[in-house]
């Protein structure tokens, strides 16, 4: 017993029985029998204590301190329950938010914030219409050439709206987005823009354009020569009212010979099962044997009207075409060929209709 007592022992305390106050077997680290250790105590050193002993970390031998729980209430725990809005105040929140959201917007010119301008600028109207560029059209204003409602304007910035009346020179300019276009029509072409029964119409020529356009009066299927096109409503108007008695001019290929009054009898009016019908001018521009070929100018709109005169005087037409329909002449515009007015033409136009 002694010898064992000998080799197993190391002048070391024995474990006790219930294991309390060792730590693996050998004395305290830190108590009054071993050493100090100065500094953090090592990892396998430190104690975590958990349990309801009522000792914190901080006071057992090896422990770090743990920090104590808040006490401040987290969220919304311990506040004051906010007394609910009034259904009013609500109502009124939500009426103002909606006319805030709901108001439209403007939008005011760069050049003049704050103030809200009517109108476009008189040389962009001019460009617009074709009077050259915007350049160009301060130059005419510069050279007193443009009128707004009867005065000349004499400077630049001038702002002016549809209903402004401009004039260049003399003749008026088309303010608004209006399309004007003379149209050489074939023989065969219906004068209409839609046809139900699918023959080729007008409106088979400007199926590409954006806005809707309709036909200054109308020429027989057989006949041909220029038809104006236009979105200007007021303007396809007076053309076509005899008020204003806008002429146009015909070329009639027709078989001779012909008498010497045959003129005087056309102005002195023709009488037809509709009333009488009267040429504002007559003349003979070829002559091949039996065939003439004569120009008939009147400013009556009726149907068939210059085929029925020619015909009850005795001379049947054998072919027609119009050459020219107020100031705008058909020219060596081809069959078939479609062209947009000049902003000079436009003006004679409404020039001959007092617009």
């Amino acid at each position: 017993m002694r010898s064992s007592d000998r080799n197993s022992g190391d002048g070391r305390k024995p474990r006790s029985a219930g294991g309390t106050g060792g730590t693996g077997g050998g004395a305290k680290r830190g108590s009054k029998d071993g050493p100090k250790r100065k500094g953090t105590p090592r990892p396998e050193e430190r104690r975590y204590d958990v349990g309801d002993t009522g000792q914190s970390g901080a006071n057992k031998p090896g422990g770090v301190a743990r920090p104590k729980p808040s006490t401040k209430p987290t969220g919304n725990r311990g506040r004051k329950p906010v007394p609910a809005r009034p259904r009013e105040l609500d109502a009124q929140i939500e009426e103002r938010n909606r006319a805030r959201h709901d108001k439209p917007k403007v939008n005011l010119p760069k050049t003049f914030p704050g103030a809200e301008q009517e109108g476009e600028r008189l040389q962009k109207v001019l460009a617009r219409a074709g009077m050259g560029s915007r350049r160009a059209c301060e130059e005419l204003i510069e050279q007193h050439r443009v009128e707004v409602n009867g005065k000349i304007v004499i400077e630049q910035g001038l702002r002016v709206t549809d209903q402004d009346e401009v004039r260049v020179d003399g003749l008026t300019v088309a303010t608004q987005s209006y399309l004007f276009f003379a149209l050489n029509k074939p023989a065969g072409v219906v004068s209409t823009m839609e046809d139900p029964d699918g023959r080729q119409c007008l409106g088979d020529y400007v199926t590409n354009r954006e806005t809707r356009l309709f036909h200054v009066g109308r020429l027989d299927t057989e006949t041909e020569g220029i038809i104006l096109l236009t979105n200007h409503g007021e303007l396809a108007h007076r053309l076509t009212h005899p008020r204003y008695g806008v002429k146009k001019t015909y070329l009639a290929a027709i078989q001779g010979p012909l008498p010497r009054d045959l003129g005087k009898r056309l102005k002195d009016g023709i009488e037809l099962e509709d009333g009488y019908a009267r040429a504002d001018h007559f003349r003979i521009v070829q002559n091949t044997g039996k065939n003439y070929l004569v120009e008939v100018t009147l400013h009556e709109g009726r149907k068939h009207i210059v085929r029925r005169m020619l015909s009850e005087a005795g001379f049947p037409v054998d072919k027609l075409v119009r050459t020219s329909f107020g100031p705008i002449p058909l020219g060596d515009q081809k069959s078939g060929w479609l062209r947009r007015l000049t902003n000079t033409e436009v003006g004679m136009l409404m020039r001959e209709v007092e617009l």
